[in-house]
């Protein structure tokens, strides 16, 4: 159960906030500056690549390193493939993670290692590998790590994680990962870098405006504004006991949507499903119409239902990065759902390109996310 007066208690979500997940999404735009100098002093801006890689390889562990993959595909669309390199070990513990590169992967390739711990013998492993197939290699970790000896000099390029005074390096990776500054922190280097070789389109001042834009959605998200005008609160509370599906339509909104399921569940035990615009509409049609529909087990409508456990309910959350048009299947999804008396959440951003749109989209809904771990009854935030 949502406790909606804790959701306009900023003190209380203070007290109840133990890994500091509200203050790790308000620092965001900090957390883009302070990453975008640490790339500039690592050497990226000098770089003078002598053309595209083939391919783009990404290899780190949890919800953070497997968002940046999946924004890093969105954004470069066609330039070049990005693959994920998925982990594989007997435990998800930096010691047990291993990594395997593809055997295709050669010198016209390039290999990057985003991780908020640093200290995984995989990825270190997989670095040495890439050495030896002559594959450009480029790690985001933190400072003095394993990892940051592994990857240096003639081996590679290290670029410090960008991290708040507050944090201790040695329990970073272990309680902030799921932190929404971590995404930031690990993606604002690698997109001042793929810029210099020509695969996504991240100037300095681009990535400026990118930390603007989260500065502006923390003042509408944050713990003391009130629920009826905070779009994060309003949709942390909207979804609470559902079942969210989040429908997607645009590039940007894509990623952020997956990106969305996953932190749902990983920060808030809330499950989620995520399906891109038209093809989510036959792909979850049916959830609409079974025992997740709004009007479903009609039967007995003056029975006691107090003690009864109940399905959630589905709600749709539709997440768009531009406004609709002739081609737009926003509202065929809206007629599918409302056909089904089930409820729509809507969310676009303000206008902006790509990056400015992907930032207010991660930004809002990571902060829905927290909101919803730390006003749900049961459910406490490790």
């Amino acid at each position: 159960m949502l406790d909606e007066t804790l959701l306009d208690a900023p003190d209380a979500l203070a007290l109840a906030d133990r890994r500091g997940l509200l203050r790790g999404a308000a620092e965001a735009g900090a957390r883009v500056r302070t990453a975008a100098r640490h790339a500039a002093e690592a050497g990226i801006a000098d770089l003078r690549p002598e053309g595209r890689p083939r391919a783009v390889l990404v290899a780190g562990p949890g919800t953070a390193a497997a968002g940046v993959a999946d924004l890093i595909g969105a954004l470069a669309g066609a330039s070049a493939p990005v693959v994920r390199l998925a982990p594989t070990g007997v435990a998800p513990a930096a010691g047990a993670l291993r990594w395997a590169l593809p055997g295709w992967a050669g010198s016209v390739d390039l290999l990057l290692l985003p991780t908020a711990d640093g200290s995984e013998p995989g990825l270190a492993l997989l670095a040495e590998q890439a050495y030896r197939r002559g594959i450009t290699v480029v790690a985001v970790a933190p400072e003095g790590s394993p990892l940051s000896e592994a990857v240096s000099g003639s081996r590679g390029l290290f670029v410090p994680l960008a991290m708040a005074p507050h944090e201790a390096p040695d329990e970073y990776g272990e309680s902030l990962a799921a932190s929404p500054g971590a995404l930031w922190a690990l993606f604002t280097p690698l997109l001042a870098l793929l810029d210099r070789v020509g695969l996504i389109e991240a100037p300095p001042e681009a990535l400026e405006r990118v930390a603007d834009r989260l500065d502006r959605t923390a003042e509408r998200c944050g713990p003391a504004i009130a629920t009826y005008s905070n779009p994060a609160k309003t949709l942390a509370a909207e979804l609470a006991e559902s079942l969210p599906l989040v429908w997607t339509e645009g590039e940007a909104a894509g990623p952020a949507g997956r990106r969305f399921a996953a932190v749902l569940a990983e920060l808030a035990g809330l499950p989620a499903l995520a399906a891109e615009l038209p093809e989510a509409l036959p792909a979850h049609g049916v959830l609409l119409a079974g025992a997740y529909a709004a009007a479903a087990d009609p039967d007995d409508f003056f029975r006691d239902r107090v003690e009864e456990s109940q399905a959630p309910r589905a709600r749709v959350v539709l997440l768009r990065d531009r406004p609709a048009g002739a081609l737009s299947a926003a509202p065929a999804a809206r007629e599918l759902a409302l056909g089904h008396d089930t409820a729509v959440s809507e969310l676009e951003p303000e206008e902006g390109d790509a990056l400015e749109t992907l930032a207010e989209l991660l930004a809002v809904t990571d902060f829905a996310a927290v909101y919803l771990s730390l006003a749900t009854s049961g459910h406490m935030a490790p």
